[in-house]
């Protein structure tokens, strides 16, 4: 038509290297000891970044999977059918090794979350069954023989969707079963029973509320055993080459994560295998959940990223009132808010996953993961959603529609706080910790002193009154610690002009309560540069 001409438009945020583009992750590798992993997250980068992964993950978001309990025969075969973009998003991470670096490589904690936080930015619901299988082989490596069956399986990187017996596969994925519908997270409410069958194995028998990746090749599940409350590896496949009796219920109808399944999961009767100590399943199944908040703390960051990023993009092309809208004042005021927001959180990842990388040969950092794993997850997860809710917000309109990629991030961010403890489940931990664990408060405190004059607090007088936190003060408690880490982290490692308006409106409070409320001076020019 002639009268309709197409301008003003913000051209897509594409063809760009997520890493190269990013303002912190290629420093943070060099200063956490993880550069060895540059080119691998290099090539990443440049995958997630480009138009043809945009569109495979907005295909996986669009297909949602399909239960199908039956074959056209009648028998049940409990299966999910996906799109294929969905499998060939796992291939590409799974054959990259992201869900073993952890376990394989030096600095391998460091690449795995920055992994994790350049795939959520485009696609976070895969990331599920690659973080559960990673997590996994923590709690496997409790019982020697199974240790020795399943993680060569467990850190290959092929990625093989068949439904078929794991002794006849060369690479697995293993999915969790915790909650159920009555407990939720008090899974010591958990009714599901598993009774011995007097040759080592066990019979499961009851229901699971929340399963995701409800086809993976085998489960980590809790269920109450004559001891008590226990570990147990359940393999989708008997020994014998039959289906294990895992009957998926159905699928949930969820507000985000549309990629991935999660599901209602019945054992009748399923075999298994004890890991670890009956009545410790909570603590061997620790070594599970820790690696998957790690994994919490980094896909939100990454969602953070791209939305942020993308609210950047739009203003710098988009034009209103006469002008760019990156050079209205305003506008600027927003956008360094939400880039000091990113840039801490990410610093905050990378420092977490630090600590897991040298927690096997340095007690304090062992101490230091304990507490400031449930620290960033809580705050981190907890400041996603509004992070990305502002970030859409820049776009106008054109980030209410889900041809941008802001309604999927928007959907997503809410997750990551509820998976593995939502808000008061985490903060309870934080204070547990601060209250019997003098250890790990002494090694936070020492992060927090490497910071503190900088940035202008006492560590010691912060942290001496909070054992006496009540518990109605926990999530109080644990906001002000994740702040002061993040100020330690940024004044110690950051751009200079990050850090110091990070400071001035997070610890000295010249900000209001909602992003774009920045007072006083601060360098919009330096913190927008990227």
């Amino acid at each position: 038509m002639a009268t309709h001409v197409v301008e003003n438009q913000v051209p897509p945020f594409e063809g760009r290297n997520l890493f190269d583009v990013d303002p912190v992750l290629p420093g943070l590798l060099k200063t956490l000891s993880a550069d060895a992993h540059e080119t691998g997250l290099r090539e990443v980068g440049e995958r997630t970044g480009s138009a043809e992964y945009l569109e495979t993950a907005r295909r996986a978001n669009r297909n949602p999977p399909v239960l199908r309990t039956h074959d056209r025969f009648g028998n049940r075969v409990d299966d999910v059918d996906f799109d294929p973009s969905w499998h060939e998003l796992l291939d590409g991470s799974i054959g990259r090794g992201m869900h073993a670096v952890a376990w394989t490589d030096p600095g391998g904690w460091v690449a795995r979350a920055s992994y994790n936080y350049l795939e959520s930015q485009v696609e976070p619901g895969h990331w599920c069954p690659v973080s559960m299988t990673a997590s996994a082989v923590g709690a496997v490596r409790m019982e020697p023989d199974l240790a020795a069956e399943w993680e060569p399986r467990l850190l290959s990187r092929v990625y093989d969707p068949t439904p078929r017996p794991a002794g006849s596969k060369s690479g697995v994925l293993v999915g969790m079963g915790m909650t159920e519908k009555q407990g939720g997270s008090d899974v010591r409410a958990n009714t599901t029973t598993a009774s011995p069958l007097g040759d080592g194995r066990y019979r499961i028998e009851g229901h699971k509320w929340f399963t995701s990746a409800p086809t993976s090749d085998a489960f980590l599940v809790l269920a109450q055993a004559p001891g008590g409350l226990t570990c147990f590896f359940v393999p989708r496949f008997d020994e014998d080459g039959s289906r294990n009796a895992i009957r998926i219920q159905r699928l949930k109808d969820k507000l985000g994560n549309r990629s991935n399944a999660s599901s209602e999961v019945e054992f009748e009767g399923a075999t298994a295998h004890r890991v670890g100590e009956e009545g410790r399943g909570v603590v061997t199944i620790i070594e599970m959940v820790n690696g998957t908040r790690l994994d919490c703390i980094a896909g939100s960051a990454g969602i953070m990223r791209q939305a942020v990023s993308q609210a950047i993009h739009h203003a710098r092309h988009r034009s209103a009132f006469g002008s760019k809208l990156f050079d209205k004042p305003l506008m600027r005021n927003v956008l360094c808010d939400l880039e000091i927001e990113v840039e801490a959180a990410a610093w905050l990842m990378g420092r977490v996953a630090h600590s897991f990388d040298r927690a096997g040969h340095d007690p304090s950092e062992r101490q230091l993961r304990r507490i400031l794993t449930p620290i960033a997850k809580y705050w981190v997860t907890k400041r996603c959603t509004e992070v990305v809710r502002e970030s859409l917000e820049c776009l106008g309109g054109n980030g209410y529609v889900e041809e941008s990629l802001l309604p999927m991030l928007y959907r997503e961010s809410p997750l990551n706080a509820i998976w593995e403890g939502s808000g008061n489940v985490i903060a309870l931990d934080v204070l547990r910790v601060v209250r019997r664990e003098p250890e790990a408060v002494e090694a936070l405190v020492g992060l927090l002193r490497r910071g503190s004059d900088e940035a202008g607090y006492d560590a010691e007088s912060t942290i001496a009154d909070i054992a006496g936190t009540p518990e109605a003060g926990a999530r109080s408690l644990v906001e002000r610690l994740a702040v002061l880490a993040q100020a330690a982290l940024l004044t110690e490692n950051a751009r200079p002009a990050v850090a110091e308006a990070f400071v001035a409106s997070r610890l000295e409070g010249r900000s209001g309560r909602l992003y774009g409320t920045l007072t006083g001076e601060y360098d919009a020019d330096a913190i927008l540069e990227a």
